[in-house]
């Protein structure tokens, strides 16, 4: 799509509600596309993290798959290195396995978020990533 002056509008969806406080370092919405529906057992929604926001670590019962859309972010599984994503990176992320995403310090980041297999519940959420946690990105 072009905007009057012929620049490309990045934006797909429209951004969203606020994310909870409670579960978010910083700012992010999130844009529900499609509500966990019981029939195909997933719901997706697109979400926009302000440079340097993220989610605390989770899991998801049912796994999840990140399509990245837009900038610069972070994905980390816990005891592995911090992955930098970039647009149009595809992260599968298995059952249960504890991670967190976000945007990197400088950059805004969005991502659609698929969240599979919902009959076994959609998300898990944990303690925080730390200053120390994100800050390790080599």
């Amino acid at each position: 799509m072009k905007t009057s002056d012929n620049q490309i509008n990045e934006t797909i969806f429209p951004k969203g509600d606020l994310a909870p406080a409670a579960y978010f370092t910083g700012n992010a919405y999130v844009k529900m596309l499609v509500p966990n529906d019981p029939i195909l057992n997933t719901a997706v929604g697109n979400v926009v993290f302000e440079a340097g926001a993220r989610n605390n670590w989770h899991t998801h019962p049912g796994g999840q798959i990140l399509i990245v859309t837009h900038g610069t972010g972070y994905y980390q599984e816990v005891g592995k290195p911090i992955q930098l994503l970039q647009v149009g990176d595809v992260v599968n992320i298995q059952p249960e396995v504890k991670h967190w995403h976000g945007a990197a310090p400088e950059s805004e980041f969005t991502h659609i978020a698929i969240s599979t297999n919902t009959h076994s519940g959609i998300v898990d959420w944990l303690e925080p990533v730390t200053d120390e946690e994100y800050n390790s990105f080599k």
